[in-house]
């Protein structure tokens, strides 16, 4: 067991920053969910993005309670994830910054309405499927009712940092 000796183990609800730390570890792609609510268009750059299931196509994703983001989510039928390309950092920056950064985000509606943010590697167009409490934050399943993909290197972030995975 190569590396076990260093392990530091501790309890999560008595250490909140190793917590987080042991999870920054692990490698997620970085997503921006679009969906219009009662102001018109907004979104959110998450990380917490999975599929769940192929048959029916389900994928999830949770955003946090404490976002002011996110009752509109929630709330929403339908939503859009876009799964970023590495390129595309200051589009993740942008709207984690802010819910309405679509004026220097290039974007198509669907036939619904909900913004598609050009140029990602992947896009799911999801109608809400079941939304779950989950602590701090709510679990959103969506059916993905239309996809698109294209080749290139994604933007993923692990240990405090933005990095490539390169194209398969």
């Amino acid at each position: 067991m190569s590396g076990s000796m260093n392990m530091h183990r501790f309890k999560p609800n008595e250490n909140v920053k190793d917590y987080r730390s042991a999870l920054g570890r692990f490698a997620t792609g970085i997503t921006v969910v679009t969906t219009v609510g009662p102001n018109g268009p907004i979104a959110i750059t998450v990380n917490s993005f999975a599929s769940v299931s192929l048959s029916p196509p389900l994928i999830l994703w949770s955003p946090n309670k404490s976002s002011k983001r996110h009752d509109t989510f929630v709330r929403a039928e339908n939503f859009v994830v876009h799964v970023l390309a590495a390129d595309q950092r200051e589009i993740c920056e942008a709207f984690a910054r802010s819910a309405f950064a679509f004026d220097k985000t290039p974007t198509h509606p669907n036939e619904n309405g909900i913004p598609i943010i050009s140029g990602c590697l992947a896009v799911f167009e999801c109608r809400k499927f079941a939304a779950f409490d989950a602590g701090d934050h709510t679990i959103l399943l969506g059916e993905v009712e239309n996809a698109s993909h294209r080749p290139g290197e994604a933007l993923v972030y692990a240990n405090g940092a933005y990095q490539q995975m390169p194209a398969a």
